[in-house]
């Protein structure tokens, strides 16, 4: 076979694997919106909870979309990304901005490189076909290499000055909603948690001494201990909870089964009136009771078999009384010390300048940290354990990369597979399949068993990185690294390779000297199998985001298996999924890299990459409006590494060029210019980032050091008043102000809510406040360009505060109690409260029964209720979800 019939019957495998792939997935896509379309009215509970949910303060829900098909798309447009700032959180607005990003990159790539490189490449003169006459594979005309070295600079210039704006933003945008009145006014925004404090520090008065405006300290305790006897209490609970129910339950079915059967006999017989009902028999047989096996070894449950109810009921009159001494005893100062603290200063500023303060050999975890964000098992130990572990998993996750790269070599190939049946004999009984089926093979087959094996790997990175992290957030940063790094290895190199080596492995064999040749011209055609998938993000994972298939699955079908006890039921209904930062941002800002790496050298990639990036813009804009809560919290963190890690496209990119070029440059001198160009290129992308981490750094620090505006700063009124809503605040002992939460907020009537606080400042709006240098809004398209290339002018913290933090965040949150004040980060099982015993009502009473034999049993400091719950007629558990907050299990959430 000729070169050119080769290139030709490449061309058209990559037409027709594009085809393929386009055609099932967009197929696919639509029966998936659609889906979407009519599901979406019958389960709000899975598509707009956030409308909704009684959990939820008002100003953090969204509006309620109309029940029409298409109706909810009204409030989808009318809503702006800043709503998801205001009303969600930092994390989930910036996870929208990254794709908006993502998308101006690759869209402005498209005006810059298609007008010069598709014609350039079309006309190359290297005699390929199909989709490959647009690559670089298609030129071999030396001269045209320069069209690829200035579109080189001029497009990946842009990309690193988009990525310098976007840094300088969102400095910027968090510095602005660290000191918005409703950050500043939490806890969490002024505390720094410090971990391995030498034993001389680990005193309030030393520490105070040490560090300069500390309102309040929280010593580390090593509560290993505690921590035993409050997770052994859980457990009884849960387990005399759930077998409590199921004794309930299995016998009113066997009460309703008897009744059926006695009326069928009834009928059977002809009576008018069917036998007496046993539904009021209220002696439950001994088979009825919940039996379980005592585990001899923690995980094999193989002992002795004990009544489930008894066990649990004496199980918990040892351990409640026995907690609460523990707890007593980590409050009265019996604990030893753990070698960490949490302080809050006062102000955001404050804790800022704190971070420099700390002495020699303390570590400076975290500043902003809520207290449901801690790692609490991590943060007592050393830095040196925590380094070795995390050396240690480091070199797991590089083994793993390693390992995981034989499967995915084998993907690659097979995205290859028809230029590899012609090296490998055995092989050749694949060219007899039909060609739209050989497309499925070769152009959606791999795509989904990559997907496949890829889900693996963050599992494992999430596990390592708990180990030894102290905060979610900085877990979520850990797995980030490993994880892109995996994904740019695997994903990338090793699937471009294996890809791009497989359509010429038998020339490589015959003739090795000629192998950078052979895969510089076969490399650029290994983009066929990334536009497939692309097409496969942007169309399938875009539905299904939409469809929001887990939760759909997990409330109305899992929920019904697992979900037997009030307490879960409430539990599965009222908490929002949140997203996984660090597994999710490395799969798209390595989609990112791809379409950098192959701008110049296939830039048919970046009009695939536009168009998938959009798709799913808008599919998680409308997960991050009408869905998703917050579970992991890292203050846009992850959004900032994302942005730094894109450089690596960029290298990718210029390092790839430079390859091409060296490599021509045997054949011909003229490569030598477009060489010299792309090198001079690469030698200022270094310097540029350099010059970029330098210049992140001076401007955080110049932040930190800057007080909020005067007529922002809330934290700290006069006379005695504080920020809180203008709340006067009554001093106490301690010398910390002490709200007095029952005083009405700004003169009006206070609404005290039936878990006595008061809800009011959470409903009242406070007129939005600008600052007094703030430029004027941008409006219309003009004015938005302008903003984007002035980002010194337009994405200040003042302009920020002024135009993007909203009305919700210049609210503060309100005031705290004594105890929540006191308990804010004391470790959890100090303060965990004995769990409410939660059963659901029948109408034979024998939930009553089961409340008054726990509460004789245990005795005082467990509470056992049956209220907002019942057993409907199928005996089947209800609650009432109609005010989540009626629940007796429910604990207003504070704002920390």
């Amino acid at each position: 076979m000729s070169s050119n019939q080769g290139s030709n019957r490449d061309g058209a495998s990559s037409l027709s694997g594009l085809v393929s792939t386009l055609i099932p997935t967009f197929l696919i896509s639509i029966v998936v919106v659609c889906a979407f379309l009519v599901l979406r009215s019958r389960f709000e509970r899975v598509y707009h909870p956030r409308s909704f949910l009684g959990t939820l303060y008002r100003n953090e829900q969204s509006p309620y979309p109309k029940k029409s098909m298409f109706g909810w798309t009204s409030e989808y447009k009318q809503l702006t990304d800043e709503f998801v700032l205001k009303h969600s959180s930092l994390d989930n607005y910036l996870w929208l901005r990254y794709f908006k990003v993502l998308i101006i990159i690759a869209f402005v790539g498209c005006l810059i490189t298609w007008p010069i490189l598709f014609p350039i490449n079309a006309t190359g003169g290297g005699g390929q076909a199909g989709l490959n006459i647009l690559s670089f594979s298609n030129v071999a005309k030396a001269p045209y290499f320069f069209a690829h070295a200035v579109v080189a600079c001029l497009f990946l210039g842009f990309v690193m000055f988009v990525i310098t704006r976007e840094s300088i933003f969102y400095i910027h945008l968090r510095q602005a909603y660290l000191l918005s009145a409703n950050m500043s006014s939490r806890i969490s925004s002024k505390t720094v948690l410090f971990t391995n404090v030498p034993e001389e520090y680990r005193d309030e008065s030393k520490l105070r001494s040490v560090f300069q405006g500390v309102r309040q300290v929280w010593l580390g305790l090593e509560v290993e201990e505690l921590e035993d006897s409050v997770d052994d209490r859980g457990k009884a609970a849960n387990k005399l909870e759930t077998s409590e129910i199921k004794m309930i339950q299995t016998h009113l079915k066997g009460l309703i089964k008897k009744d059926k059967k006695a009326a069928k006999k009834a009928k059977k017989n002809k009576e008018t009136t069917p036998e007496e009902t046993t539904t009021d028999v209220m002696e439950i047989n001994k088979k009825d009771r919940p039996m379980h096996r005592l585990p001899k070894l923690k995980f094999l449950p193989i002992g002795k078999k004990v009544d489930s109810i008894d066990w649990s009921r004496g199980e918990l009159s040892r351990l409640v009384p026995e907690t609460a001494r523990l707890q007593n005893d980590a409050t009265s100062g019996k604990f030893n010390k753990a070698a960490a603290c949490f302080i809050e200063f006062e102000s955001v500023t404050a804790a800022q300048r704190s971070m420099s303060q700390a002495p020699k050999g303390v570590h400076v975890a975290e500043m902003a940290v809520a207290p449901d964000q801690i790692i609490w098992k991590n943060i007592g130990k050393s830095s040196s354990s925590r380094r070795t572990k995390k050396n240690i998993f480091t070199a797991v996750v590089w083994w793993l990369c390693i390992f995981w790269s034989i499967p995915v070599a084998v993907i690659g190939a097979i995205s290859n597979i028809q230029s590899l049946t012609e090296k490998v004999p055995f092989l050749g009984f694949i060219n007899s399949i039909p060609s739209v089926i050989l497309g499925v093979i070769t152009g959606l087959l791999p795509v989904i068993l990559l997907a496949v094996l890829m889900a693996l790997v963050p599992i494992f990175c999430n596990i390592f990185a708990r180990t030894f992290e102290v905060t979610q957030g900085a877990a979520q940063l850990r797995v980030q690294n490993w994880y892109f790094a995996f994904q740019v290895i695997q994903v990338f190199l090793i699937t471009t390779f294996a890809s791009g080596a497989a359509a010429v492995a038998q020339k490589i064999i015959n003739d090795p000297s000629q192998a950078p040749g052979l895969l510089a011209n076969n490399l650029p055609k290994a983009s066929n199998f990334y536009i497939s998938y692309f097409i496969l993000f942007g169309l399938l994972s875009a539905a299904l985001t939409l469809l929001n298939i887990a939760p759909l699955l997990i409330l109305n079908i899992l929920s019904k298996i697992l979900d037997k006890t009030p307490r879960k039921l409430y539990n599965r209904y009222i908490t929002l999924s949140g997203l996984g930062w660090g597994s999710l941002f490395p799969k798209f800002t390595n989609l990112g890299v791809i379409a950098l790496a192959y701008s110049c050298i296939a830039p048919l990639v970046l009009g695939f990459a536009t168009v998938g990036f959009t798709l799913l813009y808008l599919a998680f804009r409308y997960s991050a409006l009408f869905t998703l809560g917050t579970t992991i919290d890292t203050k846009g963190a992850c959004f900032a590494r994302a942005l730094r890690q894109l450089v690596v496209g960029i290298y990718l990119s210029e390092i790839c060029l430079i390859g091409l070029f060296g490599i021509n440059t045997g054949t011909d001198l003229i490569s030598i210019g477009p060489l010299v160009i792309t090198i001079i290129l690469l030698v200022l992308t270094i310097v540029w980032q350099v010059l970029l981490k330098r210049k992140m750094k001076k401007l955080m620090e110049e932040l930190a050091m800057r007080d909020a505006p005067s007529n922002l700063n809330l934290e700290k009124g006069e006379n005695g008043v504080d920020g809180h809503n203008g709340q006067q605040t009554h001093l106490g002992k301690d010398g910390y102000g002490n709200p007095d939460t029952t005083a009405p907020l700004d003169g009006q009537q206070a609404h005290i809510g039936k878990d006595g606080y008061d809800h009011s400042s959470h409903d009242t709006a406070v007129p939005q406040i600008t600052p007094n240098n703030a430029p004027p809004k941008p409006t219309g398209m003009v004015g938005r360009v302008k903003a984007f290339f002035m980002p010194g002018k337009y994405a200040t913290s003042d302009a920020l505060s002024a135009y993007v933090i909203g009305d919700h965040l210049s609210t503060p949150v309100r005031p705290y109690t004594n105890t929540e004040r006191q308990e804010a980060y004391l470790h959890p099982a100090v303060s965990e409260p004995a769990p409410v015993i939660w059963l659901a009502k029948d109408k034979l009473g024998l939930s009553q029964r089961a409340v008054q034999g726990i509460r004789k049993d245990v005795g005082e400091g467990l509470e056992a209720t049956d209220e907002q719950a019942w057993f409907d007629e199928k005996a089947k558990v209800c609650w009432e979800n109609s005010d989540p907050t009626a629940a007796p299990i429910y604990e207003e959430r504070v704002e920390y």
